[in-house]
């Protein structure tokens, strides 16, 4: 065992490379999950199949900025990591795994765009409900690396400083969302 690979250990923290690349595998194979409900289906000429299919096109735009716009997020997060450690490692599980359910959601709101009300809010809320906890998990990762101090020590970037206080109205925009 090295030394550098000896003191990681003892002190609690890991390499940050690792959480990166799992990260970017997850997030990659919940994008094209995504696409996989993508399907035209009978009755009616190709034309029509194809224009009935738009709600199934919106969820997947959707949920693709979504997942795109997390991984934005959490890249910028490991650029700016000095390390990670174990609580750290399952926040990030936490967080991929939340992202990772997204598909079942986006394909409920496809499916239901096509049936009875209910079964539209049902469809429309457990995909808020999860769009929000995304958000939700990403701040308990990004709150957590600066509190235990596990990124690197020029973290003074005043955009990211501003973009942290707007989170707020962020997680209130969803909830209200979901509400209504």
């Amino acid at each position: 065992m090295a030394k550098g690979e000896r003191s990681r250990r003892t002190t609690g923290t890991l390499s940050r490379n690792r959480m990166e690349a799992f990260s970017d595998g997850v997030l990659a194979i919940a994008i094209t999950l995504l696409v996989l409900d993508l399907a035209v289906r009978p009755p009616g000429t190709p034309l029509e199949q194809f224009l009935h299919a738009w709600p199934a096109y919106l969820a997947y735009a959707v949920s693709f900025l979504t997942i795109g716009a997390a991984w934005i997020a959490h890249n910028a997060l490991t650029d700016r990591l000095d390390r990670a450690d174990v609580l750290l490692l399952r926040l990030n599980l936490l967080f991929l795994m939340v992202v990772g359910f997204l598909p079942f959601p986006t394909r409920l709101v496809a499916d239901s765009l096509h049936e009875e009300v209910a079964a539209e809010r049902v469809a429309v809320v457990v995909y808020g409900l999860t769009m929000l906890a995304i958000r939700l998990t990403f701040i308990l990762l990004d709150s957590y690396s600066r509190r235990a101090h596990l990124l690197l020590p020029s973290d003074d970037d005043p955009d990211l400083q501003d973009l942290r206080r707007k989170y707020v109205y962020v997680v209130v925009g969803y909830a209200l969302t979901i509400a209504l």
